[in-house]
């Protein structure tokens, strides 16, 4: 079964490695019509992308660098931005120049169209899949979910716990999961925070008279809201001092699922480098329908449904 994993994936792997060793470890995985990874040594002036393999001049021509790219539908900062960072590609020609030197034809276009074909086009709304965040903006987390095929999680959708910017969450480089929200207009539509946790599922991870840590999220007229968990936050009374982003220890004064609200005091407040730890998934494989996050004894509905119009 081929791999349609997001780049970098089998960078390391032995086998990938033993295709770039020698010309005819490379004519083999030719013949085989294998997907392989190197890493991008240049983008030069035509944004042609030179690839680091001994054993070859390897280069992948600009319109083969990506799909999208001849037509101008993808943005030539889509191939720069490869550079020292492992790339897909497969071999199209391998031939020897004028002074007796190998060199190598790529395309990375042509590993991503047999991705878009024989596994983006089969993926359903619900599905969960691995993916590779590959940047943040303001609105959002660019991830890879195979072959650096590009996709979008919008911020509202990264977890329940509102944020103020992506990297509040995720870092570029770092291995997510991710479901499918929707299929349309050749686009793929994501979403992240369903895998992690209802609210149910979180708070049981909490108890009344724990003093625990939080990061604070916002702080309004009438109380501070004071991040546990990616899904579950909790309000706590106004204190002075007290500013978004930093680092918190609360008490747990009472946890009400009729409400979905945690109710907390603030210990002690100090400023602190963001931590980025790996989130903490519910759901990591498989194919979800519908997912609730209410509380069962709460009248309050919180819910998506996937494949529904």
């Amino acid at each position: 079964m081929k791999n349609f994993s997001p780049e970098g994936a089998i960078f390391a792997a032995p086998e990938n490695q033993n295709c770039l060793k020698s010309i005819f470890a490379m004519q083999e995985a030719m013949l085989q019509d294998k997907t392989l990874e190197a890493r991008v040594l240049i983008c030069d002036n035509d944004h042609d992308l030179h690839l680091d393999i001994p054993c070859a001049k390897a280069v992948i021509p600009r319109e083969e660098g990506a799909i999208g790219i001849a037509e101008g539908t993808t943005k030539d900062i889509a191939l720069i931005t490869k550079v020292n960072k492992p790339v897909c590609f497969k071999i199209k020609q391998i031939y020897k120049d004028e002074h007796g030197a190998y060199n190598a034809v790529l395309s990375r276009k042509a590993a991503q169209q047999e991705c878009m074909e024989e596994f983006i086009s089969r993926l359903s709304p619900g599905d969960v899949i691995p993916a590779k965040v590959t940047h943040l903006e303001q609105f959002g987390a660019f991830v890879d979910i195979g072959c650096g095929i590009p996709s979008l999680i919008p911020i509202d959708a990264i977890s329940v716990s509102r944020i103020s910017h992506p990297s509040d969450r995720f870092q570029a480089g770092q291995d997510i999961f991710v479901v499918i929200k929707d299929i349309s207009g050749g686009r793929v539509w994501l979403s992240h925070k369903e895998l992690l946790g209802t609210w149910e599922e979180n708070a049981s991870r909490f108890n009344y008279g724990e003093t625990v840590s939080g990061i604070i999220r916002s702080v309004e007229d009438y109380g501070i809201f004071v991040e546990l968990a990616p899904n579950l936050a909790g309000l706590a009374e106004p204190k002075e001092g007290v500013s978004a982003g930093q680092h918190a220890s609360v008490y747990i004064k009472a946890l009400i699922p009729e409400k979905m609200k945690v109710k907390l005091i603030i210990v002690d407040v100090f400023n602190g480098a963001a931590i980025h730890r790996p989130p903490e998934y519910f759901i990591t494989e498989g194919h979800i329908s519908h997912w609730k996050y209410s509380s069962d004894l709460s009248p309050k509905i919180i819910e998506s449904r996937f494949g529904e119009q």
